[in-house]
């Protein structure tokens, strides 16, 4: 009996969890970005007669914002295809070579999307071949889904262990990350796994020196970037020859090879296999004004408004007035009606519903990290998780996350996964909110202020941390130090 009881208190949970079709649909459709949706919702059009796109209003709608024309986004200054037309664009400031250092006129790139074979899924394929523990496989595959669509990585690796931690639960050191970038930067072709444009170029000469075609002439390419970067970049010839020591004929020869050499390795990739690029819409945009104001809205440039069919609704209200005198055919023929129709509708609720959703969720967003989408500074960036947007909306942390993954937002500052915007934080005894940044800053400076000849342990520091207000267990110290590249105490006497 008792057996029994148990049987149906747990057949009553599982009816209790069980979700109905059109809540599966919203959570389907919510985990969607931008261009997967605009695929779904064509394929539902295809398959249901009785979903059709709108055409009569022309009206501009909140959910049916779009982002600038591509005419706008065509020939922008960060757009160098060679060398030497980074070389010879003089009136361009450097800080305008990163992503996100842009000024309000200016419109950031969209993300390119492939739908052919992509550079990343190459890299794949040349890290398949390589001998690797499965924790450096791991770190790996991260770091080659963080470089951009030139193949560069222009995140530091700082931000990288952060983010190991936080989404993937991966601890790891910069230590780490640096080596196995040193592997990605073997793969071909050359230049890959870069952090800037310096590092690029000699990967590409050093390369050279591999395959032995090391001369004169290239020894001196590398020493004019190792050397004489910044003169490089500013065009300043005559410095570099004075600085050098060199023969000019031998200068102009290294500079003409120089500016063969390719500043965006991952595109030149993508060009090679002819695989062909869309571009991308950001699902939100975020646009922020000189007044302080801010402006949210979806990026639906290519999503279609949808309507229930006009001939199957005029269908099923003639089935409706003769219901009396229906044949058994033309009954079955308005049951299927019935069911199209209550899938449409149910189609476009759900779309609607993830509209509404993804724009609550965004808002809470732009809301907790405020300061950021005013200033575009990451300093400003508070501690927040999941559960902090989730409270804030009202909606399940699952939720979300949901609405987090694959997602990215359009700012005045460049274009940012929304993962981008979450990261772990402590709470002081003063109830003051810090990131973890903030508190291995705090670390870094009582191991640079101990005494050299009595270093202190993790357990001390953690003693020492919280005395300060940061109560921190010893082995979250460790994970900070290393992460920091500090040795344990004994080796830093």
């Amino acid at each position: 009996m008792a057996q029994g009881s148990r049987q149906i208190q747990s057949q009553a949970q599982q009816q209790i969890q069980t979700l109905s079709p059109q809540q599966i649909l919203v959570v389907k459709l919510l985990e969607l970005p931008a261009v997967e949706l605009e695929d779904r919702i064509h394929a539902e059009l295809l398959e249901n007669p009785a979903l059709e796109e709108g055409k009569e209003d022309s009206s501009t709608d909140e959910l049916s914002e779009s982002t600038p024309s591509e005419t706008e986004s065509e020939g922008g200054d960060n757009d160098y295809d060679s060398l030497g037309d980074y070389l010879y664009e003089d009136d361009i400031p450097d800080y305008k070579l990163q992503e996100n250092n842009r000024s309000k006129g200016e419109q950031p790139e969209e993300i390119p999307f492939s739908d052919a074979i992509s550079f990343y899924e190459i890299l794949q394929e040349q890290l398949g071949e390589r001998k690797l523990t499965e924790h450096q496989r791991e770190l790996a595959e991260y770091l080659i889904g963080s470089l951009d669509d030139d193949g560069l990585l222009r995140k530091s690796l700082e931000s990288i262990c952060d983010e190991l931690a936080i989404y993937a639960g991966v601890d790891t050191t910069e230590i780490e990350l640096e080596e196995v970038l040193h592997i990605i930067q073997d793969f071909d072709p050359a230049g890959l796994g870069a952090r800037n444009l310096k590092e690029c170029l000699l990967i590409q000469l050093h390369r050279k020196i591999k395959v032995g075609k090391s001369d004169p002439i290239l020894m001196l390419e590398i020493r004019i970037i190792e050397d004489c970067y910044e003169e490089f970049t500013r065009k300043h010839w005559d410095k570099i020859i004075k600085k050098l020591g060199c023969n000019e004929d031998h200068f102009n020869a290294a500079i003409a090879e120089i500016t063969k050499l390719n500043p965006r390795p991952g595109a030149s990739l993508g060009e090679a296999i002819g695989r062909n690029l869309q571009q991308i819409v950001p699902d939100f945009i975020v646009d922020t004004y000189d007044d302080g104001n801010i402006n949210i809205s979806l990026n639906n440039r290519n999503i279609p408004e949808l309507r229930m069919s006009r001939d199957f609704t005029e269908m099923v209200e003639e089935h409706t007035r003769n219901k009396a005198n229906q044949s058994k055919e033309a009954k079955e023929a308005m049951m299927f009606l019935k069911q199209k129709m209550d899938a449409a509708q149910g189609f476009i609720d759900a779309v609607k519903q993830r509209q509404n959703t993804l724009m609550t969720t965004m808002q809470a967003i732009v809301d907790l990290q405020h300061s950021f989408f005013l200033e575009g500074d990451e300093s400003l960036l508070r501690p927040m998780i999941l559960k902090d947007v989730a409270e804030r909306t009202g909606l399940d942390i699952s939720t979300i996350s949901r609405v987090s993954n694959s997602k990215y937002v359009q700012t005045n500052f460049g274009i940012y996964p929304l993962k981008f915007f979450f990261s772990d934080g402590y709470v002081t005894e003063d109830g003051e909110e810090m990131s973890v940044r903030e508190i291995r800053k705090i670390l870094k400076e009582c191991i640079d202020n101990e005494d050299k000849k009595k270093p202190l342990t993790d357990d001390e520091l953690a003693d020492i941390l919280k005395e300060k207000g940061y109560p921190i267990a010893r082995r979250t110290v460790a994970k900070y130090r290393q992460q920091l590249n500090i040795p344990v105490a004994r080796l830093r006497k």
